[in-house]
């Protein structure tokens, strides 16, 4: 009897060996066939997974970084875009006309919002009458004043006063007159400029040049801002 209870006991133990080892092979058989197909399922240890996550985080910070710096560098362009449109640009100066004020390859602020040419502005032109080219010159009058250059006694005269000119480093005028008919009043719309370096200026003492039309102004130069050793405000 004690026999035959063992041989059954080891019966038993055989059937379930030979159990688990099927559903062992079984267990393998599926998962070679998730990773057949490409799915991968994977199990690690939860120190694994807290590292997994650590450098999942790290990557999507640096890319928020990245994007976060990308749109602050846009935005600020739009703004820089935005100001030079319609509050002020950045010229350079070409030319002699306008020294000992300005210097031949200066780099100027000037600003054209809401601006309206004044007396003694130093302003930005698009064009004159017939020169086609931007040009920059100081203002002498206005529309609705009068004008009267006093070439007998080297002076300007507007509203019948002398103007003060203490940027000259030359005589009024160089002995360079009109070659036109300049109207003793300015008309609407229209200012008189002159450069400050006299002698070699094509201004509106010039027919080529003439009265400038308000409209034809870009705006008035506020600073030199380079070269920087020579920054300036300039009144």
């Amino acid at each position: 009897m004690s026999e035959n209870k063992t041989n059954t006991n080891n019966i038993d133990e055989t059937e379930n060996k030979a159990v688990d080892t099927k559903e062992n092979v079984k267990a393998e058989s599926e998962n070679k066939s998730v990773e057949d197909s490409g799915d991968y399922i994977a199990f690690s240890s939860p120190e694994q997974e807290k590292s997994n996550k650590f450098v999942a985080a790290k990557a999507d910070g640096a890319a928020s970084n990245v994007y976060d710096w990308l749109k602050s560098i846009i935005f600020a362009l739009v703004i820089v875009m935005f100001c030079l449109n319609f509050f002020f640009r950045l010229v350079d100066v070409k030319g002699t006309s306008m020294v000992e004020t300005l210097q031949n390859g200066d780099k100027l602020v000037v600003t054209n919002f809401n601006y309206t040419p004044k007396p003694n502005d130093i302003v930005v032109i698009s064009h004159g009458k017939e020169y086609k080219e931007p040009i920059i010159k100081r203002v002498i009058a206005t529309a609705g004043q009068t004008l009267k250059l006093d070439y007998e006694n080297d002076r300007i005269l507007v509203d019948g006063v002398v103007i003060d000119e203490p940027y000259l480093d030359v005589s009024t005028f160089c002995n360079v007159e009109a070659d036109y008919e300049i109207p003793e009043v300015i008309p609407d719309g229209m200012i008189f400029v002159m450069g400050d370096n006299r002698g070699v200026s094509m201004d509106s003492r010039d027919s080529r040049i003439g009265l400038i039309d308000e409209d034809s102004v870009i705006g008035k130069a506020q600073f030199v801002v380079f070269p920087f050793s020579e920054f300036k405000y300039l009144y």
